[in-house]
């Protein structure tokens, strides 16, 4: 009895830096955020309590918080599926026994590894310039324009989403372990019934990969609204050009930073995890649709 105790004791104290960092890093910070909320605090003064004037303050009074969340959705909207859809494609063609495969897989995944970072922002900067690569190839094909894509407010975006796009190994590693799940005899018992590869894709990999494409499609989704880095590297902090990147992390960041309304960026973050949360219960709740398990 005393040694299985013991063994709790060991147990425990190996769990105790999560818990700590838990607690400390994430569990209290939430519920200080959730209190100050309800609270008008600049960080230099003692938070003062106004009741829910945050929240109401967030749809009555603040057109830019309504253009932040267009904006995010947009993103959101259009980045997640692109990347998904890639990154499946990519994973098909990674799915061979073929010389040098690890090579390839390893090269595929190495813009996820970078991609998040402020370097990789500004090298996206200058590529979407006016003097960038993308005018200069253009310049090479008799197209000659000086417009630049990241200034100009219908492209703008754009080079955002095609930023996540190009982040795609992650996804594509665990469709790429889905795929080597999917037994080769279906395969084989399909092109004995005459099946295509349409078919073939259609009727057995899709069914087959729809439990990791759920579980990709909420990382993608969650990790989406949370973008930060390439929109603030990209539009110099500002969200421009006319508010056309300004997610709501980077104008949340804006409330709290720069104008110093900590309390107001607090009930901006819990909105935003409100609504990440009902997302993801929409997507759970009509995953029974298009999801099929093996069971």
């Amino acid at each position: 009895m005393k040694l299985r105790e013991n063994d709790h004791i060991v147990g425990y104290v190996f769990i105790s830096p999560f818990i700590l960092g838990f607690l400390i890093f994430t569990l209290f910070p939430m519920i200080s955020s959730l209190y100050f909320s309800f609270t008008e605090y600049d960080l230099l003064s003692a938070p003062r309590w106004v009741g829910f004037s945050n929240y109401e303050k967030m749809f009555t009074n603040d057109d830019k918080i309504l253009d932040s969340i267009r904006v995010t959705l947009t993103y959101v909207l259009t980045s997640v599926p692109l990347r998904l859809i890639i990154a499946l494609l990519v994973a098909m063609l990674l799915n061979r026994a073929v010389r040098g495969i690890g090579l390839y897989r390893a090269t595929y995944y190495l813009p996820s590894l970078i991609g998040g970072s402020v370097a990789v922002s500004i090298m996206w900067r200058q590529i979407f310039g006016d003097k960038g690569l993308i005018n200069a190839f253009l310049g090479n094909i008799g197209i000659h324009t000086t417009t630049s894509w990241i200034g100009f407010p219908a492209t703008a975006l754009g080079t955002l989403v095609l930023l996540s796009v190009w982040q795609f190994g992650s996804s594509m590693l665990i469709f790429l372990a889905g795929l080597k799940n999917i037994p080769g005899t279906y395969y084989e018992a399909a092109s004995v019934d005459g099946a295509g590869p349409v078919r073939k894709f259609f009727h057995i990999t899709l069914p087959l990969l729809s439990p990791i494409i759920l579980f990709n499609l909420i990382l993608q989704t969650i990790s989406g609204f949370l973008t930060f880095t390439p929109a603030y590297i990209i539009s110099n902090g500002e969200g421009g050009p006319l508010n056309n990147t300004l997610l709501y992390s980077l104008y949340l960041f804006h409330r709290a930073f720069v104008f110093f309304e900590m309390g107001y960026a607090s009930a901006m973050a819990w909105f935003m995890l409100i609504l990440i949360g009902v997302i993801t219960l929409v997507i759970f709740k009509t995953s029974k649709y298009w999801v099929h398990y093996e069971s």
